[in-house]
């Protein structure tokens, strides 16, 4: 997998909510059934930079990219999935956006 969190698809009306809330440019692209939001930006943008929780975390996002998260040897699969649900619910904190898993999850949940 490439990045956990698909890229969500909003209404116009709520993409409009967003961009003014946020008081600037918004990444976007037209998708069939509304406006396609970038993921990492708003991964990025709800407080979760490249590298969170830290370097001493067992599962953290990537340094290179937010929508990646790593395992850096000894994370366990509770582990990851606390740093999913965190990035996901402060997304949805920050923007009212619920984020999806790209992977299919076997035994677990966020």
């Amino acid at each position: 997998v490439g990045s956990f969190f698909t890229n969500p698809v909003v209404t116009r009306a709520e993409f409009d909510r967003l961009a003014a809330s946020v008081g600037g440019a918004v990444p976007n692209y037209p998708a069939p059934d509304g406006v396609k939001l970038a993921a990492g930006w708003l991964v990025e943008r709800a407080g979760f930079g490249k590298g969170y929780p830290g370097h001493d975390a067992p599962a953290r996002l990537s340094t290179k990219h937010a929508l990646a998260l790593t395992n850096r040897g000894n994370a366990t699969t509770a582990d990851v999935i606390a740093l999913a649900r965190t990035v996901r619910d402060g997304v949805r904190t920050a923007f009212g956006i619920e984020l999806t898993p790209e992977p299919i999850l076997l035994g677990c949940a966020i």
